[in-house]
């Protein structure tokens, strides 16, 4: 009788652990998945608390994820002006160096979808698909373009959530392009400790000083500058006081926004150096602002966030 009893208080708990599971991942809807090298390279959609939207994030799984009951680090992967969840998983090839390494990638798109606020696709590098991570403050964007509290709250505790079987929340690194650059950067300054690694592509660095970031802060922050700081890796990085960290910053010689300096890395690196935090700036001669570029020097970016996520 005790032997039937435990038997059923082993199969109860193994269906309300599947349950369980099914509740978490209700709030996902899975869209694709492909196999690639040993893992699976999956996009799901969802229903956004903070945008006000439907949105799609890819998520690469590694074959070390395969049944489950494993704890892999995480790099969220931000991308840059015009992009969506969709170019650097078909683009990059970084499924190679994330199996390699045994990690999880994760990839939201850049802005918030669907939500038709007038003007919001006039132009490139303003609205759809350019949200610049950040939470607007001015009255037409600030309820649906809050891509800094979508990427750094909402899709940061879905995922632990959603595939907490395989994903272990103390070990989250972010790395991004261009635009995403800057995201990855400003997401890791202004909330210490949550990522424990952060690199960039051709990010833009100083934003309240080049035409991009000028543009898009008067647009979603307003005119009043001593706002635009605030989502400035150059400027946050001068008052960063959290645990010890190491910027990791790629740039291509031959980039055009690095020739007509919307990109300004020196700037960061001169500002790092003043404030005693580490950097390491690869300049990399040739190169220029492309997919190309990027999936020459992935493999060093993935070495980089392994040994730090890995330690």
């Amino acid at each position: 009788m005790q032997h039937i009893k435990e038997e059923f208080h082993h199969v109860s708990c193994l269906l309300l652990k599947l349950t369980t599971l099914k509740l978490k991942m209700g709030a996902i809807e899975e869209v694709c998945s492909n196999k690639i090298f040993g893992g699976y390279q999956k996009v799901y959609s969802h229903e956004s608390s903070e945008l006000k939207c439907k949105m799609n994030f890819s998520i690469y799984l590694p074959p070390q994820a395969e049944g489950g009951n494993v704890k892999l680090p995480v790099i969220f992967y931000l991308s840059g002006l015009t992009c969506n969840e969709q170019n650097f998983i078909t683009k990059s090839g970084f499924q190679r160096y994330a199996a390699e390494h045994g990690i999880i990638v994760v990839g939201p798109d850049t802005s918030p979808r669907g939500v038709k606020i007038p003007g919001d696709d006039e132009s490139w590098d303003f609205g759809v698909s350019a949200g610049f991570y950040l939470d607007a403050t001015q009255e037409q964007w600030s309820k649906n373009y809050r891509m800094a509290s979508y990427v750094n709250k909402e899709l940061y505790e879905l995922i632990q959530q959603a595939f907490s079987n395989v994903v272990d929340p103390k070990r989250f690194g972010i790395m991004g392009h261009s635009m995403g650059g800057h995201g990855a950067l400003v997401s890791t300054l202004r909330n210490p400790g949550l990522y424990k690694s952060v690199s960039a592509f051709a990010p833009i660095c100083n934003p309240t000083a080049c035409p991009w970031g000028v543009k898009a802060f008067t647009g979603y922050l307003g005119g009043e500058k001593s706002k635009w700081v605030e989502w400035d890796a150059t400027e946050l990085v001068k008052k960063y006081d959290g645990p010890p960290l190491t910027l990791l910053i790629d740039q291509g010689s031959a980039d055009k926004f690095y020739i007509e300096k919307q990109l300004l890395p020196e700037n960061l690196v001169e500002a790092c150096r003043s404030a005693g935090v580490p950097v390491i700036l690869n300049l990399r001669e040739g190169y220029d602002h492309s997919y190309y570029y990027i999936s020459t020097y992935l493999n060093e970016h993935f070495e980089f966030h392994a040994k730090i996520l890995k330690a």
